[in-house]
């Protein structure tokens, strides 16, 4: 497989009462070909939010939206340009980071979680001082095996139930 320079090939989803942003690092080749974020069907973030929150499972881009939108989560990447191959976290350079600021400047965000390594650094390097708490998640990937959908929506809970009080 070859490395190929890639544009992220959609934009942020975020409303302005959006209270929680969810940043990956990249979209994969599946969810690129979705045109819409954590469209593989092996990765389990669906799964986990579904979970966390006490709703369905959304099927669709539409639902997953309408989710979103009902939960106050947003979703972005960290990265808005780089060459990666296939879908690989491990193999993406030349890396030019997101406008993060915009979306918080825009946005009802309380707090950030970071769907794994690879965004926590990119982030971390490009705006070390952001207004909100940046807290790395673990990744929601099917490569992220020693985590069990179980264990991945306690530690997401557990950061969910902290913005939740935080508003009451």
């Amino acid at each position: 497989m070859n490395r190929i320079a890639v544009k992220h090939p959609f934009g942020p989803f975020v409303q302005k009462d959006s209270r929680i942003l969810i940043l990956g690092s990249f979209p994969s080749v599946k969810s690129r070909e979705n045109d819409f974020y954590y469209g593989h069907p092996q990765n389990r973030f669906w799964k986990v939010m579904a979970n966390v929150v006490c709703d369905d499972v959304p099927a669709d881009i539409k639902q997953k939206q309408d989710f979103l939108i009902r939960h106050k989560i947003a979703l972005w990447d960290a990265i808005e340009s780089c060459s990666v191959i296939g879908s690989s976290d491990a193999s993406i350079r030349d890396v030019v980071a997101s406008d993060l600021p915009s979306i918080l400047k825009d946005s009802s965000i309380e707090k950030i979680l970071v769907n794994g390594k690879t965004a926590e650094k990119i982030i971390r390097k490009a705006y070390p001082h952001l207004p909100v708490p940046v807290v790395l998640m673990p990744s929601t990937s099917p490569a992220n095996a020693t985590w069990s959908l179980e264990r991945l929506t306690q530690r997401y809970f557990e950061e969910w139930i902290v913005v939740s009080e935080s508003s009451e």
